[in-house]
């Protein structure tokens, strides 16, 4: 059988797969595209830029071992059971994979559909399934629901009865911000200045509810190199959380709102400034490709995505950044679906650097996970907990005062991570440091 071996190059399946292996499975609905997951060749060039797998070091836990489980569970030769579940879960999705695969194998479109998959036809826990059923879906995607969740984290934190929550809890409360934001965003803002185009602003689900002066200050940016900003009520969540989790169609159904949304307005861009958002608006297309009728309108919508620090540069011109006199060293931290999914790495350093100017540090491991994975620290947080070790013990290393990234959840996951390292580092939205600038 061509599976891999626990640790190390290509071989046997693992000792914890041959002992749930059942000859006798019968193979799966045709959940994956055969022609996507022969793309890989298995060359492990993949294995270095893997958090879990280098973690772990099991190859079981790298991206060409889960391909392997994936096309096994497929065929039949592997039981859709915990073993390969597991390997499954614990994948963050991050992507990094992707960016420096020689094949191209497109393999968050296949963890994608595998976990769909898995949802439909796997019984979990209890505590999993509500966790992942009614938490991430029913209330996340749902700023009006998010808020009523978050009351009684305010209350305990204004009581400062934190100390005496479980463990568990007290890790869950490490994640909200000392600071929930929730600013009213008008649905038109005019440009400051000669106008020079109108784009549409996704607001978010997470940003919107925790982020609210983030989002506020991105509308500025926009404002201030001269565009008018629509930002309509009536979108929806991007269908990321959705995705992610396993519920495609759910994702799909976010994915048809949206476009329909702005479709009706005229605009020369659509601008996102989360990360996780965006690979996702960017990819209706692939999302909605059986779907005649939406197919195309997901292209159009995808092409005019643009994340905030892709729009603002091109807007550089008028835009008037020059390095602080404030003194600050600066790092950055790329999230993953920012540098992988998007490819977008030199942008932001553009605008963190033209700030900064000498005292920007490169950090490193910038583009290793920080464990965050949209809700992965919720539902794997052993592995998410490593990850914010490790993340934090190299910004430490670099000395910097502030650390600029664009993504909510990394962002509440590296201050988390910083406040339990008592470290004073000031963790920031690169929308919130430029907002900050006097041009």
């Amino acid at each position: 059988m061509d599976f891999l071996s626990s640790k190390g190059g290509a071989g046997q399946l693992s000792h914890s797969l041959v002992m749930g292996l059942n000859l006798k499975n019968l193979p799966s609905p045709r959940f994956l595209d055969e022609d996507k997951a022969l793309t890989c060749i298995h060359c492990g060039l993949c294995l270095g830029s893997c958090p879990t797998y280098l973690e772990t070091g099991d190859e079981n836990d790298s991206p060409r071992g889960r391909i392997y489980l994936m096309r096994a569970v497929q065929d039949g030769r592997l039981p859709l059971g915990d073993t390969a579940v597991r390997h499954i879960d614990l994948c963050l999705g991050c992507r990094a994979c992707e960016a420096v695969c020689p094949s191209g194998v497109q393999y968050g479109d296949l963890l994608e559909h595998t976990r769909d998959h898995f949802e439909k036809h796997y019984r979990r826990s209890i505590p999993q399934t509500f966790l992942r059923r009614f938490v991430i879906e029913k209330i996340f995607p749902y700023p009006g629901r998010m808020k009523w969740a978050l009351l009684p984290a305010k209350a305990v934190r204004a009581l400062g009865v934190e100390q005496w929550l479980p463990k568990s809890a007290r890790e869950a409360m490490s994640l909200v911000p000392k600071k929930i934001s929730s600013a009213d965003i008008p649905e038109i803002s005019p440009a400051l200045g000669p106008a020079r185009g109108r784009v549409g602003f996704i607001s978010g689900c997470v940003m919107s509810v925790m982020f609210g002066e983030t989002n506020a200050a991105s509308i500025r940016l926009l404002n201030r190199v001269g565009y008018e900003v629509i930002t309509p009520r009536s979108q929806s969540c991007c269908g990321a959380l959705f995705a992610h989790s396993g519920n495609l169609e759910a994702a799909r159904a976010c994915a048809r709102q949206n476009i329909e949304v702005f479709e009706q307005e005229k605009l020369d861009a659509i601008i996102i400034n989360a990360a996780g958002c965006g690979s996702t608006l960017k990819e209706y297309g692939p999302l909605l490709s059986a779907d005649p009728q939406w197919k195309d309108r997901g292209v159009s919508f995808s092409a005019k995505v643009k994340d905030l620090t892709e729009w603002l540069v091109t807007a550089r011109t008028s835009f008037g950044l020059r390095p602080s006199g404030f003194g600050f060293r600066v790092t950055y931290h790329d999230a993953c679906h920012l540098a992988h999914a998007q490819r977008i790495t030199k942008q932001p350093r553009e605008l963190v650097k033209a700030v900064a100017g000498n005292n920007f540090i490169e950090l490193p491991e910038s583009d290793v996970c920080c464990g965050s994975a949209g809700t992965y620290n919720l539902t794997e947080p052993e592995m998410a907990e490593r990850l914010q070790t490790r993340k934090i013990e190299n910004i430490l290393k670099t000395g910097a005062q502030i650390v600029v990234s664009s993504n909510p959840g990394c962002l509440l996951q590296i201050q988390a991570g910083l406040r339990k390292a008592g470290a004073q580092v000031e963790v920031m939205h690169i929308a919130d440091y430029l907002d900050g600038v006097d041009v």
